[in-house]
């Protein structure tokens, strides 16, 4: 988006988006090739409902949003569309909208019937343009279902004056995966090159953290997920400690056998922090390995929770799924190893400082 749209994009200002985004687009491309780049128009106006003689019969504001829905089905795919779809069916052709159900609903327009947009231009001037309506959708966001308008980004760039234009370009990673390390990277090759501090109209990238307050929101969630694993990794810690301390205790009376028949407590005590070190090392394998195998199947095939998000359909994927960084690699062995260890090292210390003649009367050797 250019750099004045993004101090004010709630007010959604076409007069002052991207022109040339075919050029910028292609550029873009060339320079990231791993990435794909979809146009956007975001715009607000009236929905005017017609009567049977072409009369109006009801107005009502919508928010308008405009995507590549016929040679994109990726965009239809990632906002939800296909599945948020109340009645009829996604604009196959020019002059095809959807519209909210629920101003459907409100203002009794059927499908095939015609509305008219009514609104500003990127050039100030009036719009007026009618649409057919295909399909109603239910975004599942109150102010979206009183009144919206979704129309493929053909017909917003006419309708609009917008030819070659958009209110903002998204870039997405080929692999569906969003990496702030590589958008960040992304971001500080792409604005010393293009956004100039003195053309208010040069275009300027944002990460997905810099927009809409979405980094405070995100921050806090990645602050009370570190939290919760960091409880996690402290309660397995306290089991796995106990475990090992009252498996240390429980071979008191194998310690007294062993010191009867000669063997050192300095050879004692070390057998058994191997021992300790041997398990905690073989468990934390086995439950990375069964660990990384439930989070790959979860991050490859997730869980859908589209029966509890009924009502929540637009722009939220109803499948919910994990992802493998590197530190799950060896965060398990925190609590398996090193708890393992300091607790039968804990119980070993105790016999370790005893005298042998006391220690036999307890153990009764």
């Amino acid at each position: 988006m250019t750099r004045t749209y993004a101090e004010n994009s709630a007010q959604m200002p076409l007069d002052l988006a991207l022109l040339g985004v075919n050029e910028l687009s292609q550029n873009l491309k060339k320079d990231y090739p791993d990435m794909e780049w979809v146009y956007r128009i975001s715009f607000g106006g009236l929905l005017d409902v017609p009567d049977e003689n072409g009369e109006t019969r009801a107005q009502g504001p919508a928010a308008g949003k405009a995507i590549d829905f016929f040679n994109n089905p990726k965009e239809v795919e990632r906002m939800n569309i296909l599945k948020s779809i109340v009645e009829g069916e996604i604009p196959k052709k020019p002059g095809e909208a959807i519209i909210s159900h629920e101003f459907a609903e409100k203002f009794g327009v059927k499908l095939g019937q015609k509305v008219t947009l009514f609104g500003s231009t990127m050039n100030g001037s009036m719009l007026f343009k009618t649409f057919t309506v295909c399909g109603t959708i239910r975004f599942g966001m109150t102010m979206l279902d009183r009144g919206a308008i979704l129309i493929d980004i053909s017909d917003a760039q006419l309708a609009l004056d917008m030819e070659d234009g958009s209110t903002e370009i998204l870039g997405y990673f080929k692999d569906e995966k969003y990496d702030k390390i590589r958008a960040t990277e992304v971001v500080n090759t792409f604005n010393p090159r293009y956004s100039k501090k003195d053309d208010e109209f040069s275009p300027q990238m944002f990460r997905l953290e810099q927009q809409a307050g979405l980094e405070e929101y995100l921050a806090m969630a990645d602050n009370m997920g570190g939290i919760m694993i960091t409880f996690f990794i402290i309660a397995m810690s306290i089991v796995l400690w106990n475990t090992g301390l009252l498996g240390g205790l429980r071979r008191y009376t194998e310690y007294g056998v062993r010191l009867a028949l000669g063997e050192e407590k300095s050879h004692i005590y070390k057998t058994m922090i191997y021992e300790a070190i041997l398990i905690g090392i073989i468990g934390s394998i086995v439950g990375t390995i069964l660990g990384l195998g439930m989070s790959y199947y979860l991050q490859e095939v997730g869980v859908d929770f589209s029966d509890l998000t009924k009502n929540i359909n637009m722009m939220i994927p109803p499948v919910y799924r994990a992802a493998i960084f590197p530190q799950l690699f060896y965060i398990g062995f925190i609590p398996g190893l090193i708890a393992m260890t300091l607790g039968n090292a804990l119980a070993g210390f105790a016999i370790y400082k005893r005298k042998t003649a006391r220690l036999f009367k307890e153990l009764e050797v």
